[in-house]
């Protein structure tokens, strides 16, 4: 069983610190460009990764054997930013990132801003 399988880290930066290293960077840099747009997000551990709330589940991050991924939680917007996407790699709503690479960091921002936007018009929608 691998070592990050035997406990759920409670917080973000246990699970970052439970990563192998290689990985560590990405997840850093993922979550503050995430707090830089959305400074009052809240932070957990749901399913396991690190999630990030803004009314409702805002994105999420995490890694598998091969890639760090951000959790878009929004297939409609990864459809919707297909053009943008060319040349990264996905897996449903989920956008993959190779160790050691620079990350895509304005597209990042242009996903985590459009998944606020939709937050809000689902909160506004409900009040």
């Amino acid at each position: 069983m691998s070592r990050h399988n035997e406990v759920t880290p409670q917080t973000i930066d246990k699970y970052i610190a439970m990563q192998p290293e290689a990985f560590q960077p990405t997840l850093h840099e993922l979550r503050s460009i995430i707090r830089s747009l959305v400074p009052g997000a809240t932070e957990s551990i749901s399913y396991q990764v690190p999630c990030f709330k803004h009314h409702y589940m805002l994105v999420g991050i995490g890694v598998n054997k091969n890639f760090s991924s951000l959790y878009t939680m929004s297939p409609p917007l990864v459809k919707k930013l297909k053009d943008d996407l060319k040349g990264i790699k996905l897996s449903g709503a989920t956008i993959h990132f190779p160790p050691g690479q620079p990350l895509p960091v304005a597209l990042i921002e242009k996903i985590v801003k459009a998944r606020m936007q939709e937050n809000e018009i689902k909160a506004m929608s409900k009040k």
